[in-house]
């Protein structure tokens, strides 16, 4: 094993466990300070007994039912996402500082989303141009002037951090991309701690770790204050839209977890303005709706009059105070690809601060000269749709043959205002097993912000990992594993 993690260093990326030893004649990397006792441990360890562990764990996850659906994939629907038993390991310090920003970041989000369905004082001050919000797809005008509990609209949000070098700085971490409408992946960050546990006991025993395992009663204390002020003890349900969802384990896992029902649009419906679960004994009353369903399917008298995966009259009952909705319906405006360039200004003007974590540099295809440049240089920036999720509706210009640029050049300039584009970083790497053995591989972070009365967060979140050689894209359908996140304690 030691010699196989002496060869894994890239010469110009960020690694998260090795680094070049500047200051001597030679340039064979050593290891970070935070990774030393994990790299020792890994070092002692006979390649027989990783093969078996990884096997053991691949077991398990399928047993449990661990798995995802991949849309329009010929060989199956269900998989298991790949897990690496090499963790992604953040030191105390730093992990502090990146949730202050995380903190900051979402405070500022959620005072974005509560201006534009009332005041709109950000869009009056000419921060953000009105056309961006009040014609964005994910803006509901059903929602302007509705009162949410506690003025909160994304109550679980999921930001995806990654590290990179750019320009001048070096292994700097920057939000990628903020996710307020139904974010997933934590059920992923819980088992992948739950199964490291069980194979490697001896690593927690040497290791101070931060846990994680705490994350459900949070989130259920979290879903609980948006109906505190009127009921002693909500009662809150899980909505899904069923089995056939790509994220139903984690919908049944959560709503497990939390000791609530799981229901579908169908269990429910709205009487006297009121939502009412139908049980074996009768109605029951719900106070509390964790949605994992998207805003158009969420009540058919509004939103698609084909939908089944809510109930009618739903926005009925929110309107009248009589149901809390988390995520709030509308909350999609705040993480579209095209409002995320215009965070940093929410955080200064909301906020009074400068933030904390940067954004990736982002051209806006709308505007005419950033369009102009995004076309002739297509080939060195990665180019979403606005609406984009998954890994899809984007263009890697490195990784892509010319026609493929071709191709989307011409999507572009037929529908600007849907595009979007950031210089291609060097994202970080970590070590972590692939068929020909231990290689690095790049990763981004999804840790998990939860809004009610407090600001709640576990130390940990979801890393996602790229398993194919060079590619950026570590999205689960698109063929991305999963390790566990480590913050060490002080």
């Amino acid at each position: 094993m030691r010699q196989a993690t002496q060869t894994m260093l890239l010469n110009d990326i960020f690694d998260e466990m090795l680094e070049t030893a500047q200051a001597h004649t030679s340039l064979s990397p050593v290891t970070r300070a935070h990774y030393q006792s994990f790299a020792h441990w890994l070092s002692q360890q006979p390649e027989q007994l990783i093969a078996a562990r990884r096997e053991e764990a691949e077991l398990i996850f399928r047993r449990v039912g661990i798995t995802f659906a991949v849309y329009g994939d010929t060989d199956g629907t269900e998989r298991t996402i790949p897990f690496d038993i090499v963790p992604r390991i953040f030191p105390a310090a730093e992990w502090e500082r990146l949730e202050r920003g995380l903190r900051q970041r979402v405070r500022a989000m959620n005072m974005f989303l509560h201006d534009v369905y009332h005041d709109q004082k950000i869009i009056k001050a000419g921060i953000i141009p009105a056309e961006q919000v009040l014609n964005n797809a994910q803006y509901r005008t059903q929602m302007k002037g509705v009162k949410v509990p506690l003025g909160i609209y994304a109550h679980i949000a999921g930001i995806d951090i990654v590290r990179a070098n750019h320009g001048a700085q070096t292994g700097e971490l920057f939000v990628l991309e903020d996710n307020l409408r139904v974010p997933s992946g934590v059920s992923y960050m819980l088992e992948n701690r739950k199964m490291m546990m069980r194979l490697f006991p001896e690593l927690f025993a040497n290791h101070r770790v931060e846990p994680v395992d705490h994350y459900p009663d949070l989130l259920l204390e979290t879903l609980r204050d948006t109906f505190r002020n009127s009921v002693l003890r909500p009662n809150v349900v899980v909505l899904t839209p069923g089995m056939y969802n790509s994220a139903y384990f984690e919908h049944a896992f959560l709503a497990q977890q939390m000791g609530v029902e799981l229901v579908e649009g169908q269990d429910l419906f709205v009487k006297d303005d009121c939502v009412f679960m139908r049980t074996t004994q009768g109605p029951r009353k719900i106070d509390v709706i964790y949605r994992r369903v998207d805003d158009d399917f969420l009540d058919p008298e509004v939103f698609r009059h084909d939908s089944t995966l809510g109930p009618a009259g739903l926005l009925r009952a929110y309107r009248a105070g009589n149901v809390a909705i988390c995520n709030a319906i509308g909350t999609g405006v705040a993480d579209d690809k095209s409002i995320y360039p215009y965070v940093p200004d929410m955080i200064r003007f909301y906020l009074s601060e400068e933030p904390l974590i940067a954004n990736v540099p982002t051209f806006q295809c709308r505007k005419p000269d950033e369009l102009s440049y995004v076309i002739q240089n297509m080939a060195e920036l990665v180019v979403k749709e606005v609406h984009g999720a998954g890994g899809y509706g984007m263009l890697v210009g490195p990784a892509s043959s010319q026609s493929e640029i071709d191709d989307f050049k011409a999507r572009v300039l037929a529908n600007p205002n849907n595009y979007i584009a950031q210089p291609t970083l060097a994202l970080s790497t970590c070590p972590t097993y692939v068929e020909s053995g231990i290689a690095p591989r790049h990763i981004d972070l999804r840790p998990f912000v939860l809004s009610g009365e407090h600001v709640r967060m576990v130390p940990g979140g979801l890393t996602r990992v790229a398993l194919k050689e060079g590619s950026l894209v570590v999205n689960s359908s698109q063929g991305g594993g999963t390790k566990d996140t480590w913050i060490l304690e002080h």
